[in-house]
């Protein structure tokens, strides 16, 4: 008979409970109004030891270790660069076992006026319903002509 176990021994979440955990994270996170987006159950999802990796070769290609810098360095940045709470539509979730892949958009504008509307394929890894790891792939020249280079250290926004 197929174990469904984890590899730490729990039982695995099948890839339709992972998928609509994602929908369900990207629904709350995507409400047009800024002060109603929620970004709670991404952060109650998140693994304490997660993993966001930005893919490429620019000033933003980063692994980002564990909650605390996924949430305060790399998010708490981005929401120094944006006017309103960040804004990502998924477009469509495409799940197989433990991972996720989420294409999506960004509805975005920088303090300055400038239109941030990237195009995302985000890969999720989940593990008994946490996110463990996230590949982030999207136009890094739009990024950074848009939001600039990222801070080599600092990068810490107030919370």
């Amino acid at each position: 008979m197929l174990s469904l176990l984890s590899p730490n021994g729990d039982a695995a979440m099948s890839a339709s409970a992972n998928k609509k955990l994602m929908q369900d994270i990207f629904a709350a996170a995507a409400n047009p109004d800024p002060a109603v987006r929620d970004r709670a159950l991404f952060a109650a999802s998140l693994a304490d030891d997660a993993k966001w990796i930005v893919t490429g070769q620019y000033s933003w290609s980063r692994t980002f270790s564990g909650k605390d810098a996924i949430m305060n360095d790399l998010h708490g940045y981005v929401r120094t660069r944006l006017r309103d709470r960040t804004r990502t539509v998924a477009e469509r979730f495409i799940a197989d076992g433990d991972i996720v892949a989420v294409e999506a958009k960004g509805d975005n504008v920088t303090p300055e006026g400038v239109r941030y509307d990237n195009d995302y394929c985000l890969v999720f890894r989940l593990e008994g319903g946490k996110i463990k790891e996230i590949r982030e792939y999207c136009d890094s020249v739009l990024t950074e002509k848009a939001l600039g280079p990222f801070p080599q250290t600092g990068a810490r926004a107030a919370s």
